[in-house]
């Protein structure tokens, strides 16, 4: 079963696959939308198109653990994801993951301005791959 990995933006939305068998990060890749409602549609046709059974949406929390106004806009996402893909969504701790993509892509010789462009596609991948090590 596929796992599609969502690292929810109010300009970008990174999104990653797992491979079929839910074992590794197969595609990862940057979504462009501002409306949350036309998000969610887009997210739940590219879901059905690679056949994916789960979604893991990151919960962006304070370090401390508390939760803040971006974890209140991730639950309403979650709320439009279930009605429009049926599918189970898991809120997933994305604490350091965008801190992580950048350091990634910093380390692989990406110039600062260079990382708007796939960040987020990062972001996405690091989500999915914490909720894949933990099954």
């Amino acid at each position: 079963m596929r796992v599609m990995a969502i690292d929810y933006g109010d300009r970008r939305i990174g999104l990653a696959v797992s491979d079929p068998l839910g074992l590794l990060c197969g595609e990862a890749w940057t979504m462009q939308e501002w409306d949350m409602e036309r998000a969610s549609a887009r997210i739940a046709e590219e879901a059905k198109a690679r056949e994916v059974g789960t979604l893991v949406l990151g919960l962006p929390k304070n370090m401390d653990g508390s939760e803040g106004p971006r974890a209140e806009k991730s639950r309403a996402f979650r709320e439009l994801l279930l009605r429009d893909t049926g599918l189970p969504v898991i809120l997933w701790d994305e604490r350091r993951s965008s801190i992580e993509a950048h350091a990634i892509l910093h380390a692989n010789g990406k110039k600062e301005k260079q990382h708007r462009r796939s960040v987020d596609a990062v972001a996405a991948s690091l989500i999915l791959e914490g909720y894949l090590g933990s099954l």
